[in-house]
């Protein structure tokens, strides 16, 4: 299938608030309209996840930010300038999302995504994109393609076709959480 295919079906399905199974620059990940709550509550029933475990937005532009962050610490761009590895930062004051996305104390992790697929859909989607691990919650997280379950493959709307053949054994993204002052604190590295 052409990439160009894989992008307009996946755009499809976003749009009319389904679930996506797609690549990302880190692991495989499901996806919707991060600021459509009926699609969010469907990745949670995915997952079989406590909706109070909040999930990550991926975005393909670091200027998005300020549409969805209230106010984005310096250190933020500084860090994002700098990574060469996927690097999902908690914010404070979340904004224009679906209130399930955001944490209990109005945080929400976001990830400038590095994927050439996933920043093109992104990018035509116009919008934020959910983000979060292809597996069961409390099951591994899978490393490529292969390793995801039927019970995932089998409960989204689309499937992209795109490197469902690369087998690398990627891994989650490294987590900081920033606080308004600029405090970093390291949640996953």
């Amino acid at each position: 299938m052409y990439v160009n295919d894989d992008l307009k079906k996946a755009l499809e399905v976003l749009r009319q608030g389904g679930v996506i199974l797609y690549p990302t620059d880190s692991v495989w990940g499901l996806g919707c309209d991060a600021t459509n709550p009926e699609a969010v509550k469907r990745i949670f029933g995915i997952k079989q996840r406590e909706d109070v475990k909040s999930m990550l937005v991926l975005i393909e532009n670091p200027n998005m930010l300020n549409s969805y962050v209230r106010e984005v610490p310096e250190v933020a761009w500084q860090l994002i300038e700098v990574t060469d590895k996927p690097l999902t930062i908690i914010y404070p004051g979340a904004k224009n999302l679906a209130p399930n996305l955001i944490a209990s104390d109005g945080s929400i992790g976001i990830r400038v995504t590095t994927e050439k697929f996933t920043g093109q859909l992104i990018q035509r989607f116009r919008k934020p994109i959910v983000s979060t691990s292809a597996n069961i919650s409390g099951k591994p997280t899978p490393q490529n393609f292969d390793g995801i379950g039927e019970a995932i493959l089998s409960a989204v709307d689309y499937v992209v076709q795109y490197r469902q053949d690369d087998r690398s054994k990627n891994s989650p993204s490294s987590i900081l959480k920033l606080g308004v002052g600029g405090e970093i604190q390291i949640i996953r590295s």
